[in-house]
Formats: structure tokens, sequence, C-alpha cells
């Protein structure tokens, strides 16, 4: 049994999948993930799709070239500004009110976002992830970036488990996945494990293997 698995309370594994409504919804990749990444100098894209690949295999999960239906399921974009996602040909149909959904972030201020589509099974069958660059930002290295969305990709983590905490953390050999996330991670492909669940009885099954690693 790990030290990071000793500190989990089954209380603490359900707030990671516990919405701001009340609601516990959980989904992972149900099929290999193929990312492709728009809007970086190509001195950076080997980098941040070795930060892509390195948290894909830390949760146990599939990565592919491509996907068979969509080409590619998680992808990455980088830009200056929020307004730019208006003139990507064919954004609208990615991401539905795309007007009204670039507005809000505009008026948020924010510096990411992220929208998933899932399949038949709930299961989640693509990510796009939005990074907006400028400020501190741009002080921040790519590879840190990109482990960052990656994490938050590959599971439907709750809407406010990292709203004031980096899922990242700083060690002497550099940044890492935290490892409480690490656990939560790897324990949530566990291929015994349904791709989705609505129900808190989930993480306790989650729990039992966190305790048990």
């Amino acid at each position: 049994m790990t030290d990071a698995a000793t500190e989990f309370t089954p209380e603490q594994v359900e707030a990671y999948f516990t919405r701001a409504s009340g609601d516990y919804v959980f989904a992972r990749w149900g099929r290999p993930i193929a990312p492709v990444v728009f809007g970086v100098a190509d001195d950076s894209l080997s980098v941040i799709k070795g930060s892509i690949e390195a948290a894909v295999a830390i949760a146990g999960a599939q990565i592919a070239e491509t996907d068979a239906e969509l080409g590619s399921n998680l992808m990455m974009f980088f830009f200056s500004d929020w307004k730019e996602l208006l003139d990507v040909p064919n954004m609208g149909e990615m991401i539905p009110d795309l007007e009204m959904r670039v507005q809000m972030l505009i008026d948020r201020n924010a510096h990411q976002y992220r929208a998933f589509r899932f399949d038949d099974f709930g299961a989640i069958k693509a990510c796009f992830t939005f990074v907006r660059m400028g400020g501190a930002m741009d002080e921040v290295p790519a590879d840190v970036i990109a482990l960052s969305q990656a994490t938050q990709a590959l599971l439907l983590w709750s809407d406010t488990v990292f709203t004031q905490d980096s899922p990242l953390a700083l060690t002497e050999a550099g940044t890492v996945i935290r490892p409480d996330v690490a656990n939560v991670l790897r324990a949530s492909y566990d291929p015994i494990l349904p791709s989705a669940a609505r129900d808190a009885s989930h993480a306790l099954r989650l729990y039992a293997r966190l305790i048990a690693e």
C-alpha cells in the first residue's frame, strides 16, 4: 500500500467527480487517444506531444496515431485571443453556441476550456482543449501546460476540483502529476471498472483500488 493511497478517504475520492450541482459524474476514455496540437511552433510540438503521452501512460490508457471515427480525438488548441476561435473552420460544429461560449470565456478572463464528447455508453470519445496564452501563461513551459491539460482531459473530473489547485506538483526531478491525482488516474482506468458512472457508489470501488495499491 502506498503512502499516497493511505491518505485517501471515500469522501475525498467522491469529490474528484462530484460536480458543483451535486451530481456524481465519472467518465474515462473508451477508445485509444489520438492527439493533435494546433497553434504552436514546431520545436514545441514534440515536447507537448511527449507530455500528453506521459500522462496517458501514467493513467494506463492507450494512445494511437489516428481514431477510426474522428481522425484525431484529443485536439489541443493554443492561441492568444478567444475571438480567434470564431475564425477556425468548422469550430462551430465542435462547440455548440460558439459565439456565446467565446463571450463567456472573454467575460471570465479564462485561460483554458475543455469540451468533451461521449459515446453511447457514456465514455469519452473526444476532447477539445483550448488554451489562451498571454500574461503569466507565457512564463509557463510548454511541457508543463501540456501535462496539466492532458491530465484534465483524461477523465471527466469535477468542475470544481482543479479551480484552486493545479493537478501538478513541483519536485526535485521537475514538474509531475500530483501523486494523489496520478493514483486516481491509474485506479480509474482499471479495466474491471466501467468507463462511465453516475452513481456515487462508483467512488467506493475506486477507493478500494486506491488502498489496495
